[in-house]
């Protein structure tokens, strides 16, 4: 058995890429894209046709309902493709707009069940900004379901959990990146591999504390640099991978143990922890790697979102 094979076994495997025409040869349950990973995809020759189509289907439309029903009509593609739940984003320019981001939610949701598609099968991708969570929590309570991105601290994760959000997406690869570049030439690589990897232990931390805690929030591990930090994970609900290292993980044999369980996380003496906006706000100050990631993320979704509308401009 391969080890992704294996991992299915133990962990959803969900594909990260907007490059639908990848997916099929590793059967992920789920998919996820982002403004980066649509960008990249529409720039591909593969999907000019889909590009020029979807303009000339809302001549006179503005740029942002153009943008929004390209993503959508990527997402449909890749439904066709896959048995579950495609992410999509809401413009990451809107994430500290707790309003405008639950109409725009609203409004690529109702693109989607225009296309004929029910909303159980889309996850609305919003950054796990204090806006962004609250605004989910008003989308969930619509029967809206979301996945909370660019998350990369435990206070995150449990004003999160308090809003009832579908799952989240912590980032163990940008994780690894900061501590990476603040160690600098002290940085010993082996010692921080597999389960001692940072971004690993935020996610295994977060699992358990949602665990314990009965907390129905998914987690969904997410921006992986290397497959030791998938191995280092399989167990956790979902983990969104790229086709590079989902093809890494076809082609290798090497064993898959469960790392992660919701039985022993339930032994585990782990104190309950609610957040609200004054508290969420002084531990993400306290958590420069968290603020610093979460800034820079949503700083280039937003270039990424800018060169997209550029693109939709030209074409």
């Amino acid at each position: 058995m391969n080890q992704l094979d294996a991992l299915k076994q133990f962990t959803t495997v969900v594909a990260d890429t907007g490059d639908f025409q990848q997916i099929s040869r590793f059967q992920p349950q789920d998919a996820t894209t982002n403004p980066s990973l649509i960008l990249k995809a529409v720039q591909m020759p593969a999907y000019q046709q889909l590009l020029k189509d979807t303009l000339a289907q809302h001549t006179g439309a503005s740029i942002d309902e153009v943008m929004d029903h390209l993503l959508v009509r990527f997402g449909c593609n890749i439904l066709t493709i896959i048995p579950g739940r495609v992410s999509t984003e809401v413009d990451a320019r809107l994430s500290f707009d707790t309003v405008a981001t639950v109409s725009r939610a609203q409004r690529i949701i109702g693109m989607y069940q225009a296309q004929g598609v029910d909303k159980a099968r889309v996850l609305i991708k919003i950054a796990a900004t204090w806006e962004g969570i609250q605004a989910a929590e008003q989308l969930e309570r619509q029967g809206i379901h979301t996945n909370l991105t660019l998350l990369f601290s435990f206070a995150q994760a449990v004003a999160c959990g308090d809003a009832g959000v579908k799952l989240i997406s912590p980032f163990v690869g940008r994780i690894y990146d900061w501590y990476k570049k603040s160690a600098g030439a002290q940085w010993d690589e082996a010692a921080h591999a597999g389960a001692n990897d940072p971004g690993v232990q935020s996610v295994r931390r977060i699992y358990n504390h949602y665990k314990k805690h009965g907390i129905a929030t998914e987690v969904m591990g997410a921006s992986f640099r290397n497959v030791g930090q998938i191995i280092a994970l399989s167990g956790c609900d979902l983990l969104t991978i790229s086709p590079e290292l989902l093809a890494q993980l076809q082609a290798s044999e090497a064993p898959v143990q469960q790392a992660l369980s919701a039985v022993q996380a339930g032994f585990m003496d782990l104190p309950a922890l609610h957040l609200d906006q004054p508290t969420f706000r002084f531990a993400m100050n306290e958590d420069a790697m968290a603020g610093d990631k979460l800034a820079e993320g949503i700083r280039a979704f937003c270039a990424d979102a800018q060169k997209l509308d550029a693109l939709l401009h030209r074409a």
